[in-house]
């Protein structure tokens, strides 16, 4: 296994390099790049001169992205164009969390509605209540998540007031447990909604042929009781499948949260990454590619090595 992980690693180095080239020659390409944030048009061509050998900018473009590549490695992202001597990495280190809160809290929501709805709807299908979960799934995976969030601020916060508008705590408040929860429960509900659909209606349909095996029917025909015979036999076999989505829906819950996060004012990576492309805050723009490709990869790596662990039949 040990040797497996190793090998699934090597291969994502190949990527990230690839995601990181794009990236910087898109943000080199986009009109008005960086040197139009970072010159000032009234600048002296003497005083351009030193600016843009200051910044590098005089360097050929591999050489750029090389030394960058380098800063980048050693934890060093720049400064940030609009807060000037702020470094990036501080920006990111102050939002991180606020994010990972959200991520976590939202993951725990949908994997704990989805599979039992999931599982429930294939040991009775075409009920009623399966019938209801089914137009429910549909609906929260059509429904764009920034017009759901304004619905639920609508209703719930302006309406009922029963909660916040947005916000990760009371403004001045001293800290409070149930005051962050209270702020939280609207933006992971949120951002929960199309993978909790999505998950629900993977679970229903992997469920749905490992009930329909031999093995559940002979089981069933010993006179084992249905519930018992699903929880020990069942789930495990149809759960495999699902485990390769957990693993995608991490980069999903990254690319929710910054529609989210705005919309809930969550002062989270996914705001601060609206903020900056609004801003053309570039060093912050490419620090935040790089990080979300490190979280795709991380990602798929975790969906492989579990369906190694679950799946005997995976060889590594």
């Amino acid at each position: 296994m040990v040797s497996y992980i190793f090998r699934r690693t090597l291969m994502a180095i190949p990527l990230l390099l690839g995601i990181t080239i794009l990236s910087f020659a898109i943000i080199k390409a986009a009109p008005g790049g960086p040197v139009a944030m970072l010159m000032d048009p009234k600048m002296k061509a003497s005083d351009k001169e030193k600016f843009e050998e200051k910044y590098g900018l005089n360097d050929p473009i591999p050489v750029q992205y090389f030394k960058w590549l380098g800063n980048m490695a050693k934890g060093d992202f720049g400064e940030s164009l609009i807060k000037r001597g702020t470094p990036v990495s501080e920006l990111i280190l102050n939002r991180l969390p606020n994010t990972l809160l959200l991520m976590t809290v939202s993951f725990l929501l949908t994997v704990l509605i989805a599979i039992p709805i999931g599982i429930y709807s294939a040991m009775r299908p075409y009920s009623p209540l399966d019938y209801t979960f089914t137009v429910g799934s549909f609906l929260g995976v059509a429904t764009p998540s920034f017009w759901f969030g304004l619905i639920l601020i609508m209703f719930f916060s302006v309406t009922l007031g029963w909660f916040p508008t947005g916000g990760v705590a009371t403004l001045n408040a001293p800290f409070s447990l149930w005051d962050r929860i209270h702020h939280l429960i609207l933006p992971a509900f949120v951002l929960a909604t199309a993978d909790l659909a999505a998950l629900t209606r993977y679970t229903r349909s992997s469920m749905l042929d490992v009930l329909k095996q031999d093995y559940i029917r002979t089981a069933m025909s010993k006179g084992f009781k249905e519930k018992k015979v699903v929880i020990k036999h069942g789930i495990r076999n149809g759960m495999i499948p699902i485990i390769t989505l957990f693993g995608l829906m991490l980069p999903s819950f990254i690319g929710g949260a910054a529609i989210t996060e705005k919309v809930f004012s969550w002062p989270g990576l996914g705001q601060l990454f609206i903020d900056s492309a609004f801003q053309r805050d570039y060093p912050v723009i490419m620090a935040l590619t790089v990080i979300s490709a490190v979280f795709v990869v991380i990602g798929n790596l975790l969906a492989d090595i579990l369906y190694a662990i679950f799946d005997p039949r995976i060889e590594y």
